[in-house]
């Protein structure tokens, strides 16, 4: 994810924070002093929050761990203000494998809040968390478990993208095939979500308005991908292939190469350089760079440099899939050493609504 603070690994897996985390600081510190609360409080709330940090690593470790006991890896778990994104190369499609991946996360909250009952004396009252000014260190451990315990039973919502929305699929999909699970997920996901808007409206809570909001259009999202890969299924990229690669010479300028955009039919373009690609462009990438005032440079400086390849037998929801996950808008296809073509993102999508359109 862009715009990431890299802060190392764990088990091989890159652990980054978005920088929208430093917001949450910030508002954590001004809403503090607002309140009149002096350094050390201030303090307590900022560990407090650094500490939830560790919980959601914890967590999403949960779900990469379990992910690769079924041998699918973890690019990256990536942390943000609302919690944290741990990105598979895959997703389990196996009832049971998808359940426990989806169980593991909120299991590894469980078992931090287990860990610290004993820490949290049978008087202490649980904190009830609805500002972070009131921690301090009468009711740091008390809160920290109330929190995880939370964060449990929020992840566990029957709705996408939430770890409940997995569950209630892998539940599902005992008995019925992952496409209708996932429709079926997906449809009491949205519903779910209507609900919160509808409540967060009455009852003036805004955090509910956004979160009915988040869950709506992620379940619509899971829905969609899910329907796509069942299109895709039985095909092979060679379906796709277009032999003839849109190449653009390394020197090209970005305002000649956004002409092309205007006077060709294609909108993702292979970066070479002596005849040897190097890179990738899209319509996104181009549009950018005229944006920020970058139509003098060279085409070089605005690709992206990563070229991907297939190959022309590599099933194609499974090629999709990864364009996806690494946001590739075209990718080489070749046989051997030999360049045989390219996939553009856009004759898949158009794949798919053309079996959409016959299947009705």
């Amino acid at each position: 994810m862009k715009y990431s603070l890299y802060l190392g690994r764990i088990s091989g897996i890159k652990i980054s924070v978005h920088w929208t985390f430093t917001l949450l600081i910030l508002w954590i510190v001004i809403s503090n002093i607002r309140s009149g609360l002096d350094l050390t409080e201030i303090l307590w709330s900022i560990g407090f929050v650094l500490v939830i940090f560790v919980c959601v690593i914890l967590h999403e470790l949960g779900h990469a761990l379990a992910a690769r006991q079924y041998k699918i890896k973890t690019r990256d778990i990536t942390i943000l203000p609302i919690g944290g994104v741990a990105h598979l190369e895959s997703m389990p499609e196996k009832p049971k494998e998808e359940l426990v991946v989806a169980l593991a996360g909120p299991l590894v909250n469980v078992i931090i809040a287990i860990v610290l009952f004993p820490f949290v004396t049978i008087t202490s009252r649980m904190a009830e968390i609805d500002t972070l000014e009131t921690i301090g260190s009468a009711n740091f451990l008390p809160a920290l478990m109330s929190i995880n315990l939370w964060l449990a039973l929020f992840n566990l919502i029957p709705a996408f993208p939430m770890d409940g929305g997995r569950v209630l699929r892998a539940l599902l999909g005992f008995r019925l095939p992952h496409p209708k699970a996932t429709r079926i997920a997906a449809t009491i996901g949205q519903v779910l979500a209507i609900g919160f808007v509808f409540f967060g409206f009455f009852a003036h809570q805004p955090f509910m308005i956004f979160i009915g909001f988040f869950i709506f259009l992620g379940a619509q999202q899971e829905a969609l991908y899910s329907r796509s890969r069942f299109v895709l299924h039985g095909f092979t990229v060679n379906d796709v292939l277009m032999p003839e690669v849109p190449a653009i010479p390394d020197d090209l300028s970005v305002k000649d190469a956004a002409s092309h955009l205007l006077h060709t039919q294609g909108k993702n373009f292979i970066v070479t350089r002596e005849g040897r690609p190097i890179g990738t462009l899209s319509r996104n990438q181009i549009i950018k760079a005229l944006a920020e005032r970058h139509d003098g440079r060279p085409v070089a400086e605005v690709c992206d440099l990563d070229v991907m390849t297939l190959t022309p037998d590599m099933p194609l929801d499974e090629a999709w899939t990864l364009m996806k996950q690494k946001n590739k808008s075209i990718t080489l296809v070749t046989a051997g050493e030999r360049i045989i073509g390219v996939v553009d993102e856009e004759n898949i999508t158009e794949l798919v609504l053309i079996r959409n359109a016959s299947s009705k």
